[in-house]
């Protein structure tokens, strides 16, 4: 029985989303059993024997979000005009001879991610107002690739305000529920993706991830979520919270799924200069080549010691202070393994070793001195710098700029996008000085320098112990239930799960989260695999020998009616 009154039993789906004309049709019986849980070359499949339109199989996705989506609340924009469109331009042309990596896929895109005519949202009311909306004048660059590939862009997925937390709570929203059990949290930022993709309300969806918001949520919802190395794919389009840790990746209900999209997100674009060395440095697509069910054997294995021992890394790192208050921000940070994901944890690896790997446990494996070093890439100066570029080339035409933002709506952005601090935090510390990159003198030593010494002790330590990646614990305790109060959270309101892997956007490695298991009450456990620079086909290899040994994920059981909080 709940302990608070506060919660009440909503109305049904059908009282919180009327039909509306031409909204699309409740899907036949033969289409739930064809396209639930559907993998793309099985809907290749379904096209190339003409079992179904594209049409029919965008109003199937289509359907199951007006569905689901008053409970969940997965899904923000819904764009089912554009959808339809699409499908029935793609049903008319045809798939022709050789069809588009994704041709007919319905997909969904994070709110902050800019679809050409539609709000970009970035999770925040400020976006919304009306007369003064953030309206795309064009699609980021995964997106027209998406486009070009073929794909049915269903509408954008619910974050937090401007990707900045660890559940999916936003002010231009509302709160997201999991989609095994609607009172816990998803995990955030990409938490609307993460539960549309296990929900069976699209076939994949991008995620990004600053400090764990792909790999996060995908661990709460037995989903495979990819950060790619930084610079194999374009996060140009993207509203930024901070670009030099910002990352775009693929989330799927399957590695075959995550490839096939990865290879269509991937590639050098001028418009972000980070993806110059992609040509010449990445593994040659299509990721599907590496998809191999022996690729873990023989491969070894370890296991970061700071993860075990929930050392902390402050997330955008500590920017030059005195030891004394860097050692109480690092202090401030900690982040304790929970007793059951270090049990879910070391259950999930009997896979690994299944499939044929080794895996190293040592206390100088990633130790507490590798996350002192990651803790010193400071960003938080160079944050405006990254949302005055997104703003001057995807913003609406009423601002450009922050100053314009502020002169047109009457109220500055929030800090969060401008230096990420706020009064509390910065309470008792420097102010940060706002500045561009490229031009400051004191870079080398706030950001590239302790950058690069990070990236050299995470691979010396692979060749050292001779091993072709790290394993560990997508995050450092289960969904938390957010109807309840919250350990260590102020008041009742959740702001987890928290992870201890931001360092991997510190320094830029790829990682992947594939399903790892489920925890006693059922909700799920997410296994996460990093590897060397620029082997992001290596590690969906030992992502999909991983899934193919285990066979872990199984979909959620949804409800159409049930608990949320009051505040939303």
């Amino acid at each position: 029985m709940f302990k608070s009154l506060q919660w009440v039993l909503l109305l049904s789906l059908s009282a919180l989303t009327p039909r509306l004309p031409g909204q699309a049709t409740p899907p036949s019986a033969s289409a739930d059993s064809d396209l639930f849980e559907v993998a793309i070359p099985q809907l290749e499949d379904l096209y190339r024997s003409h079992r179904y339109t594209v049409t029919q199989v965008t109003r199937w996705y289509l359907a199951r979000i007006h569905r689901y989506n008053g409970i969940y609340r997965d899904i923000e924009t819904i764009d089912e005009q554009g959808a339809l469109a699409t499908a029935a331009r793609l049903d008319h042309e045809g798939p022709g001879e050789h069809p588009a990596p994704l041709w007919g896929v319905p997909i969904v895109i994070k709110a902050n991610t800019s679809i050409k005519g539609l709000v970009t949202t970035d999770g925040w009311k400020g976006y919304t107002i009306p007369g003064h909306e953030l309206v795309a004048p064009k699609d980021a660059t995964i997106v027209a690739r998406f486009r070009a590939a073929g794909a049915v862009i269903l509408g954008h997925t619910n974050m937090p305000d401007f990707a900045a937390s660890d559940t999916n709570r936003s002010s231009s929203f509302g709160r997201t529920g999991n989609a095994y059990d609607v009172r816990f949290s998803p995990g955030g930022s990409s938490g609307g993706t993460v539960t549309a993709i296990t929900s069976n309300e699209a076939v994949f969806g991008n995620g990004t991830d600053t400090g764990n918001s792909i790999r996060m949520p995908a661990a709460t919802s037995s989903v495979v979520g990819i950060f790619p190395t930084r610079g194999l794919v374009s996060i140009a389009g993207i509203a930024p919270l901070d670009r030099l840790l910002d990352n775009t990746g693929p989330i799927a209900r399957n590695v075959t799924d995550a490839a096939i999209a990865l290879t269509v997100m991937a590639g050098a674009d001028p418009a972000d200069p980070r993806t110059a060395d992609a040509a010449t440095k990445a593994m040659p697509g299509p990721y599907t080549r590496y998809l191999k069910p022996n690729a873990l054997k023989g491969k070894r294995f370890g296991v970061p010691a700071f993860i075990l021992a929930g050392a902390g890394i402050p997330f955008q790192g500590i920017c030059p202070e005195s030891p004394e208050k860097f050692a109480e921000d690092r202090k401030n940070a900690i982040t304790p393994l929970e007793p059951e994901t270090r049990a879910a944890f070391l259950k999930s690896l009997e896979g690994l070793k299944a499939a044929g790997a080794t895996i190293i446990f040592a206390d100088d494996i990633l130790p507490d001195s590798f996350a002192e070093i990651a803790s010193h890439v400071c960003t938080l100066p160079y944050i405006k710098q990254g949302t005055e570029t997104f703003l001057n080339t995807y913003g609406p035409t009423q601002y450009r700029s922050a100053e314009q933002y502020a002169e047109v709506v009457g109220s500055p952005l929030p800090n969060t996008i401008l230096n990420g601090m706020n009064d509390v935090s910065r309470k008792d510390r420097a102010p940060i000085v706002e500045t561009n990159l490229e031009a400051d003198s004191n870079a080398e030593t706030t950001y590239f320098k302790p950058r690069r010494e990070a990236l050299a002790a995470y691979e010396e330590a692979l060749t050292r112990f001779h091993l072709d990646g790290f394993v560990y614990p997508a995050t450092q305790m289960p969904p938390p239930d957010e109807t309840m109060p919250q350990k260590g959270e102020s008041g009742i309101i959740s702001g987890g799960p928290h992870s201890a892997t931001s360092w991997v956007n510190m320094i830029g490695v790829p990682a992947i989260v594939v399903p790892g298991g489920f925890y006693p009450d059922g909700l799920p456990f997410g296994l996460e695999i990093s590897a060397r620079p620029w082997r992001d086909g290596d590690l969906l290899g030992y992502a999909y020998a991983y899934e193919q040994q285990t066979h872990h994920r199984k979909p959620p059981v949804l409800v159409e009616q049930g608990l949320l909080p009051d505040a939303r």
